[in-house]
């Protein structure tokens, strides 16, 4: 069939199925957005069915990831030109919707893993790239596709892909030299130490938090400029702990918590039973990152209701009004 000529309906249907989830998790860790990675896939599929690839008989998913891909980086492209009040922090995500075990090329072990790959910590190291550079690292240290396979799936030669490869690495190595890749002791060490961190704020102990935190602690709130909250990053033990201590006095009532391994890491998932004012999150989610003596040197809440609604959804007796 020619490129004007859509595939047959059954045919595409399978090619979705079986790709949908695959290219989401690309989406997802080229934008940190699960709504954007939705309407990217959409969109994909929406040119799959315009203008098909010339060669239906060839295997569908290079050329899907080629414009996913170009999908993407355009979305990160007018999201940098987008104003944002305040931090911005990854949409969080549960980790099965973002790790598919078989992907092409065959995989062993990638220079980052898969669920590093969507760790808080990871996706903000990619916000400093430029979109061709993260499409790149992406293809090459996740997916661990060839310099070649790189090239034909961004419209770039290998001498380009190579030198653009290098200068993404290069913008990582503050990344690279802090990262702790996930493991499930890492997550139940975090959760034992970010849950005392709960505990304390619950008891407005700034003493107990501050004990708690590594010196350099940095703390990230992303409220999209809709809540009470710092409009930029606190740093230091002691101004974390107030801050944390200040917001929990403008609200009397304690939220009700669960916790949810979301972004390769076990998350806080807060929410309140009672009617909010407006001026105040409905809930939120809070995940903390330990430095190698266990102390808590990142903490970032997502308040951003357009970011948590997914999660919402999805949680027992919690609704997203």
């Amino acid at each position: 069939a020619a490129g004007g000529t859509a595939a047959p309906g059954a045919e595409l249907a399978r090619v979705f199925d079986e790709n949908r989830r695959f290219l989401f998790g690309i989406c997802y860790r080229m934008t940190g957005s699960a709504a954007d990675a939705d309407d990217l896939v959409q969109q994909t599929f929406e040119r799959a069915l315009q203008t098909p690839p010339a060669r239906l008989q060839d295997p569908w998913r290079p050329w899907l990831v080629r414009v996913a891909m170009n999908l993407s980086r355009d979305e990160l492209r007018r999201r940098k030109r987008r104003a944002y009040r305040g931090p911005w922090l990854p949409e969080p995500i549960e980790d099965e919707l973002v790790v598919e075990p078989a992907h092409e090329p065959a995989s062993t072990s990638g220079r980052y893993e898969l669920l590093e790959s969507v760790s808080f910590a990871f996706l903000l190291a990619l916000e400093a790239l430029t979109p061709v550079q993260r499409a790149v690292l992406l293809l090459r240290d996740v997916l661990e596709y060839t310099g070649a396979e790189t090239a034909r799936a961004l419209d770039l030669s290998e001498a380009n892909v190579r030198v653009i490869h290098h200068r993404a690495r290069s913008a990582m190595s503050a990344y690279d030299a802090g990262r702790q890749p996930p493991t499930r002791a890492l997550g139940e060490r975090t959760l034992e130490v970010m849950g005392r961190f709960m505990q304390a704020l619950g008891a407005r102990d700034v003493a107990g938090m501050e004990a708690l935190l590594a010196g350099d602690v940095v703390t990230l709130t992303d409220t999209n400029g809709r809540y009470p909250a710092a409009g930029v990053a606190v740093v230091g033990a002691n101004k974390v702990a107030r801050f944390h201590a200040g917001i929990a006095r403008l609200r009397e009532a304690q939220a009700r918590v669960e916790v949810r391994w979301l972004n390769s890491a076990p998350a806080i998932l807060g929410f309140w039973d009672e009617p909010i004012a407006d001026r105040f999150a409905p809930a939120f989610v809070t995940i903390g990152e330990l430095d190698a003596a266990g102390r808590v040197r990142r903490i970032y809440t997502v308040l951003a209701p357009e970011k948590i609604e997914r999660l919402l959804a999805g949680s027992s007796g919690i609704s997203p009004s």
